[in-house]
C-alpha cells in the first residue's frame, strides 16, 4: 500500500491491539505499540514478525504523546495515566472497532447488553454461517475486527460489543444493533451512576439510518425509560415473550410457537425445538432469529440453527453428575443479573437444592435482585474470594448454610459437603475473575477441571 503520513499508536498489546496495529502497518500508516503490561508470547512473536514497533511493561510518553491518533484497547480506563496524558494533548483516541469500520464497507451487526451478548453473538454467526454467509466474528468473540479487515474480510461480521469498547466508538455504523438487556454492571468503571453505563450501552446507536434495524428486548425498563429520551432514524424491531402489537419476535402462548414478523420475513417454529432452554435464551434467540430474517436468511436455515447450536462454554455449562449431585459452571455469570438468570433456570423444588458458589472482585453489585429466588432455591451459599465480607453480611441469615473459601479447591470442598443426592451445584458469581483468577474462561476452566477429577476418584 503506498505510504500514509499517520502516525498511530496503539495501547494494549492483546487481539484487539495486535490487529488494531497490523491493520495501521497495512494502511501505511506509522505504528507503535506500548502495553503497560506483559504482551502475551503468541501476539510478542507476531508484533516481531510484523516488523512493528512495540515495548511492554510501560509507557514511553514521547513516542506516544506525538501520535496522531491512539487506538486504545477496552479494558484501559480513561483514567490511566497514560489516557489522561492523551487527553491533555487532545490526541483523537478511538476503538479498535472504529477504526477498523473505517476501512470496510461490510455490513455490521452489532450485539450489546448486560447479559446474554456473547451467547446472542455466537448464535447469530452460527446461523450466518451454516446458510452459507461470507461472515467474520469479532468484537469480545472471535478475532480481531481490525486484522480481519486487513486480511480476512467477510461481507458481513457479528460483533459483541463491551459497553467499554462503545465508548470510544464515533462513526461507527452498525446496519443491525441489537441490545438484549441492562442492568448494572461496571459500576466501578461509571463513577457508580447507573446513567452513565445506560449511556455507553446506547452509543451503539450512533449513527444508524432509516436503512438500519435497532432490535431490543420490550420489556427492559431501562431501555424503555432511556428510549423515551433518545431517539433513532433505524427501523425498530422489538421482541418480547408476549405476543404485543409492536413487538417483531414473541411466543404464540396457544401454539407455544416462536413468531417472527419482519418485512421480508415471517416464520414460526415450535419453542421447544430450541436447543437453547431458559427464559433468557429465549430472548437470545429471539434477537438471533431477527437478526438472520433481516439479512434474508432462508426460513429453514434458521430454524435449523436454532435447533442445532451447542451454546458457549462457561454459560450453564453442565459439567457432570458426580454422587447425585449435577454440577454447573456458568463462571460468565460476572454480575448480578446473569447470576438471576442462572438461579431462574434452576428447578423448583419442594425444598431448596441448589448450592451457590458467589464471589470475586466485587463491582459495586446489589445483590438483591436475586433474593426471592435465592431464598425459595438456595439451600447453601459458598463464598469464594479474597474478601467475602459483603457476600457474608447480604446472604448469612437469609440461607441455611454458608462457607467463606478464598480458593477454588476450598470452594469445591464445601460444595461437596453441603449437597446431597439430587441437588445442584452452580458457579453462578455474579463477581469479576480477577481477584483470585485470570479471567472468566481461568476460572471456569478450573472449575470443570476440578470437578472432573471429583468424578474420577
Amino acid at each position: 500500500m503506498e505510504s500514509n503520513p499517520t502516525y498511530t499508536v496503539v495501547l494494549g498489546g492483546g487481539e484487539s491491539g495486535v490487529g488494531a496495529a497490523i491493520l495501521a502497518k497495512d494502511l501505511g500508516m506509522k505504528v507503535f505499540l506500548s502495553d503497560f503490561g506483559t504482551v502475551p508470547a503468541r501476539y510478542a512473536d507476531i508484533l516481531s514478525a510484523e516488523g512493528i514497533d512495540w515495548e511492554q511493561g510501560g509507557h514511553t510518553l514521547d513516542k506516544i504523546l506525538s501520535a496522531d491518533q491512539v487506538v486504545k484497547s477496552p479494558g484501559i480506563p480513561p483514567t490511566a495515566p497514560v489516557m489522561k496524558a492523551i487527553t491533555e494533548k487532545g490526541i483523537p483516541v478511538i476503538s479498535e472497532i472504529e477504526f477498523a469500520g473505517r476501512y470496510t464497507k461490510s455490513k455490521m451487526v452489532c450485539i450489546t447488553g448486560s447479559n446474554g451478548k456473547t451467547t446472542t453473538t455466537m448464535l447469530t454467526y452460527h446461523i450466518l454461517r451454516d446458510a452459507g454467509v461470507n461472515v467474520g466474528l469479532a468484537g469480545n468473540v472471535g478475532r480481531s475486527l481490525a486484522l480481519q479487515v486487513a486480511r480476512e474480510p467477510h461481507d458481513v461480521y457479528v460483533i459483541e460489543l463491551s459497553s467499554f469498547q462503545l465508548e470510544n466508538m464515533y462513526d461507527f455504523r452498525a446496519n443491525i444493533a441489537v441490545i438484549l438487556n441492562i442492568t448494572p454492571d461496571h459500576l466501578d468503571r461509571y463513577d457508580g451512576k447507573m446513567q452513565n453505563y445506560v449511556n455507553a450501552k446506547f452509543r451503539i446507536l450512533n449513527n444508524l439510518t432509516p436503512q438500519d434495524a435497532f432490535i431490543y428486548w420490550h420489556d427492559d425498563p431501562v431501555i424503555a425509560r432511556q428510549l423515551e429520551h433518545v431517539t433513532t432514524e433505524a427501523s425498530l424491531y422489538p421482541f418480547s415473550e408476549e405476543p404485543l402489537p409492536e413487538s417483531r419476535a414473541w411466543v404464540d402462548k396457544e401454539s407455544d410457537e416462536i413468531v417472527f414478523s419482519t418485512p421480508g420475513t415471517s416464520m414460526t417454529m415450535p419453542r421447544s425445538e430450541l436447543s437453547l432452554h431458559g427464559l433468557h435464551n429465549l430472548y437470545n434467540s429471539l434477537a438471533a432469529g431477527l437478526s438472520a430474517c433481516l439479512l434474508d436468511i432462508r426460513r429453514d436455515d434458521i430454524r435449523r440453527a436454532l435447533s442445532d447450536f451447542e451454546g458457549v462454554s462457561h454459560r450453564l455449562e453442565r459439567i457432570g453428575v458426580v454422587d447425585g449431585v449435577t454440577w454447573i459452571n456458568d463462571s460468565k455469570a460476572t454480575n448480578v443479573n446473569s447470576c438471576w438468570y442462572a438461579l431462574e433456570c434452576m428447578p423448583e423444588k419442594a425444598d431448596p437444592s441448589v448450592v451457590l458458589i458467589l464471589g470475586g472482585k466485587d463491582k459495586g453489585n446489589d445483590y438483591s435482585e436475586i433474593l426471592p429466588l435465592v431464598r425459595r432455591k438456595v439451600k447453601a451459599v459458598v463464598c469464594m474470594g479474597k474478601d467475602n465480607a459483603k457476600l457474608l453480611d447480604f446472604f448469612s441469615a437469609e440461607v441455611p448454610a454458608i462457607r467463606s473459601t478464598h480458593s477454588l479447591d476450598d470452594a469445591v470442598a464445601a460444595c461437596r459437603e453441603l449437597a446431597a443426592e439430587g441437588d445442584t451445584v452452580l458457579l453462578s458469581p455474579c463477581c469479576a475473575s480477577f481477584d483470585l483468577f485470570n479471567s472468566y474462561e481461568h476460572r471456569g476452566d478450573l472449575f470443570r477441571d476440578a470437578v472432573k477429577n471429583l468424578s474420577s476418584k
